[in-house]
């Protein structure tokens, strides 16, 4: 069964985060990401940089993830 520890691990290695959290109970997830790669991209770019840092597992081990995306500019100005 997957983790949040594992998908953090995941993102963490494929995406540089400023702040990365994962919540789930092995089956649904929910994930907050701040990372300088999103500046200058839409919502949908975005969490397609994180599926593609997710690749395979989102269509074989994660069932569902929901997911927030910041710039570190819009997430200090929450």
């Amino acid at each position: 069964m997957v983790s949040p520890q594992d998908i953090e691990q995941w993102i963490a290695a494929a995406l540089p985060c400023e702040k990365l959290e994962v919540k789930g109970d092995g089956h649904h997830f929910e994930a907050v990401i701040v990372s300088g790669e999103f500046r200058g991209k839409n919502m949908v770019q975005q969490h397609q940089l994180v599926y593609k840092a997710l690749g395979d597992r989102m269509r074989e081990e994660i069932h569902a993830l929901s997911m927030k995306t910041y710039t570190p500019e819009d997430w200090a100005s929450r």
